[in-house]
C-alpha cells in the first residue's frame, strides 16, 4: 500500500503535469515507481483523444467558429478528460509565452490551429517548435511578419522572438534585431478566402523568395546569407536560450517567479534549479522532454508543492476534476472562455504580446470571488459525482463520522491538500456546528452529503487551495 508521501508526491506530479485526479486514480497510480509515472507524462503519443468527434457532435459550431469560444470550452474539456494531461499542459504552457491574441486577426481558425501545433510539438526540440512558430498564420499576422519586406524591413517579428520567446533582455543587440527582421523577411501566408458567406477559411505559410533579403547578415557573431531557420539555429545553441526557457519552465511548473520583465534584472527565485534545466537544454540541444525528465524527477520539483497560484485555466479544468463534472460535453461550456475571461484570462485572447503576469497577480478581490463562485458551484449540489464519491468513501469507514474526519477526508480528497492549523481549525469548527455525519440510513446519508458538499465548497474557498 502507498505511503501518505508516495500519495502526495503523485498527487503534485499530477496537479503540475495536468489538473489534477480523482482519488481512485491517485491510489492507483501512488502505488507505481514515480520515475515510471514521469516517463509516461512525456512521451504521450501521437493523435487526439479518443474523445474529440464527441465534442464536435456537441458543438457543431466548431467546424467553423469565427470565435474563440467554443475553441476555448474544447481546450477545458480535454485538460478535464485527456489521457495524456501534459501535451495539454503543455500546449498552455507555450500559449504563456508565444502570446497571440484573437483580437488582432479575428480570424478563427487560426488559433485552434496555433494551439494544435503547440499539442504536437510542445514537447519536441526547441528548434522544431521555434521553426513551426515562425511559419504559423495566427503569429505571422500577429506580430506583423507579413509585413516584413526586404525593400521595407519589420522588426515586430524578430524582436519579440529574442526579447519574448528565446533569449531575454540583454543578451542581444539592436543590431542582431535588425538582422533577425531581415532573415525573416518574405516569410508570410495565403490570404485565406473571405470569412463570409461560408465561414473561416484555413490558411497556410507561404515563402515568397522575391521578398526575401539574400544579403549576408551578422547575428549574434555569425555571419552569412541567414534566413529564418538559420537564425533559430543560432539562438538555440546560446546558453540565454536554455536559461530563459528553464526559468520559464520553472515558473510554470515548479514555482511563481517575478514577472519577465524584471528578469533581466532580478536573480532566479532558485537559481541553481534554473541552472540545471538550462544545462539539460544545451546538452540534449534543445531537447524539451529531456528538460521536463529533468525537472519532474528533481528534488527542488519534488519539495515546490503548493508554490503556484493556479492560473484561470488550471483552476475551471481542476475544479471540474474535483466535483467529477464534464465527464461529458455540457452546454454550460459555451460560457467558459467568459467565466474565465472574468477570472483574467481569456485562453486565446491574452492582453498583449507579453502574455499575461501570473502568480499572485492572478489574485485580487474581484477574480478570488469569480474563482471561487466558480468552482463552489460545481460542489454545491450533493448529487454531484465528487461529492457522493467523498461521502461514500467517508461511509466505507464506519457509521458515523467526526467533523474532524471529515475535514480531513476534504483536505485529501481536493488534494491531498496541506494547509495552515488556522484553515483546518476554521474548517473543523464550521463542520462542527452540526455535529458528527451518520450514514445508517437513506435521510440521514442525504443529510451527510449537503455536509460534505458545504465542507468542500469551504476548501474551496481557502487560500491555500488557490495555489498548485
Amino acid at each position: 500500500m502507498a505511503t501518505e508521501e508516495q500519495r502526495s508526491l503523485a498527487a503534485h506530479l499530477m496537479r503540475r503535469a495536468g489538473v489534477g485526479v480523482t482519488p481512485a486514480e491517485l491510489d492507483e497510480l501512488a502505488e507505481r515507481p514515480y520515475e515510471e509515472l514521469v516517463e509516461e507524462l512525456i512521451t504521450p503519443g501521437d493523435g487526439l483523444d479518443a474523445d474529440d468527434d464527441l465534442v464536435f457532435r456537441y458543438y457543431p459550431a466548431l467546424a467553423n467558429s469565427d470565435t474563440p469560444w467554443p475553441w476555448s470550452a474544447r481546450w477545458i474539456y480535454r485538460m478535464v478528460n485527456s489521457e495524456h494531461p501534459l501535451r495539454e499542459k503543455m500546449a498552455l504552457f507555450w500559449h504563456h509565452i508565444f502570446a497571440t491574441a484573437y483580437f488582432k486577426s479575428e480570424h478563427g481558425p487560426s488559433m485552434p490551429g496555433q494551439i494544435e501545433m503547440f499539442r504536437r510539438a510542445g514537447l519536441g526540440n526547441m528548434r522544431e517548435l521555434l521553426l513551426e512558430l515562425s511559419r504559423d498564420p495566427a503569429m505571422i499576422h500577429w506580430l506583423d511578419n507579413c509585413e516584413n519586406l526586404s525593400e521595407r524591413p519589420n522588426e515586430n517579428y524578430g524582436r519579440e522572438l529574442l526579447e519574448l520567446f528565446s533569449m531575454g533582455v540583454g543578451n542581444y543587440t539592436e543590431d542582431d534585431i535588425k538582422a533577425a527582421a531581415y532573415s525573416f523577411t518574405g516569410w508570410t501566408f495565403e490570404q485565406p478566402l473571405p470569412l463570409y458567406p461560408h465561414g473561416g477559411f484555413k490558411s497556410r505559410f507561404v515563402y515568397r523568395e522575391d521578398l526575401h533579403d539574400d544579403s549576408e547578415k551578422t547575428f549574434l557573431g555569425q555571419t552569412g546569407r541567414f534566413d529564418g531557420g538559420d537564425i533559430i539555429d543560432i539562438i538555440v545553441q546560446q546558453p540565454a536560450t536554455g536559461r530563459f526557457i528553464g526559468r520559464h519552465l520553472y515558473n510554470f511548473f515548479v514555482a511563481d517567479e517575478p514577472g519577465v520583465s524584471a528578469w533581466s534584472v532580478q536573480e532566479p527565485r532558485d537559481p541553481e534549479a534554473v541552472g540545471r534545466l538550462q544545462s539539460m537544454f544545451l546538452e540534449s540541444d534543445g531537447d524539451i522532454r529531456a528538460v521536463m525528465r529533468e525537472l519532474f524527477n528533481s528534488d527542488f520539483f519534488k519539495a515546490a508543492r503548493y508554490e503556484r497560484v493556479k492560473c484561470p485555466a488550471e483552476w475551471v479544468a481542476g475544479a471540474y476534476r474535483l466535483s467529477g463534472k464534464l465527464g461529458l460535453p455540457e452546454p454550460e461550456m459555451w460560457s467558459l472562455h467568459m467565466q474565465m475571461g472574468a477570472m483574467g484570462q481569456s485562453l486565446m485572447d491574452p492582453p498583449s504580446v507579453e502574455g499575461w503576469h501570473t502568480g499572485k497577480e492572478w489574485i485580487d478581490g474581484g477574480t478570488l470571488m469569480e474563482r471561487i463562485n466558480f468552482a463552489s458551484k460545481l460542489v454545491s449540489d450533493p448529487s454531484t459525482p465528487g461529492v457522493q464519491t467523498l461521502t461514500e468513501r467517508l461511509a466505507a469507514s464506519g457509521e458515523s463520522a467526526s467533523p474532524a474526519e471529515l475535514v480531513e477526508a476534504a483536505l485529501d480528497y481536493a488534494g491531498p491538500l496541506t494547509v495552515s492549523e488556522a484553515t483546518r481549525e476554521a474548517l473543523i469548527d464550521a463542520a462542527r456546528a452540526d455535529g458528527d455525519l451518520a450514514f445508517d440510513s437513506s435521510e440521514a446519508r442525504e443529510a451527510s452529503a449537503k455536509r460534505v458538499s458545504q465542507t468542500l465548497r469551504l476548501v474551496i474557498a481557502s487560500p491555500e487551495y488557490q495555489f498548485a
